[in-house]
């Protein structure tokens, strides 16, 4: 239940439920401390108790919260975030240390609080790097330069 890209760092003390599906694309960061979180036996454990909970199947389970998780490639999730069930985080997106992402976020978006909210945008951040040779030619997303590109060519 467990995909993992390459090239993609993982720091120390983090944790991957992988109770559903995680899927984490190329070249992601994720800092130390980080919860990524499947299911959620929250509500279900004080509907079941312990032993009725343990002996019932999470598919039957009333109040038992589960999904995947997806994580973009490219992104970077800054130590001690907590990632819910269910979400799904785009590429190139920062989630700021300590965030909670509760709800999906899309391509390039930058992510901080608790509960998470939309911040900024890191292709707008990215851009002030765009002139530079070596990022146009590194950049993990080469549509987004090639639209930078064409906006800053002159005229013949």
């Amino acid at each position: 239940n467990l995909q993992i890209g390459d090239n993609v760092w993982i720091w120390h003390y983090s944790i991957i439920d992988a109770t559903n599906k995680v899927s984490i694309g190329d070249g992601c960061q994720i800092g130390a401390w980080v919860g990524i979180f499947t299911h959620s036996s929250h509500i279900a454990i004080r509907l079941y108790g312990g032993e009725s909970y343990i002996r019932s199947s999470p598919e039957e389970r009333i109040g038992y919260i589960n999904g995947e998780v997806s994580i973009g490639e490219y992104t970077f999730i800054g130590a001690r975030s907590t990632i819910m069930p269910g979400v799904t985080i785009g590429k190139g997106c920062i989630v700021a240390a300590g965030t909670l992402v509760n709800k999906s976020v899309p391509d390039f978006s930058i992510v901080a609080g608790s509960p998470g909210v939309i911040k900024g945008r890191t292709d707008e951040l990215d851009k002030k790097y765009f002139s530079e040779k070596s990022v146009q030619q590194n950049y993990f997303d080469k549509e987004i330069i090639s639209q930078y590109l064409k906006r800053t060519e002159t005229p013949r």
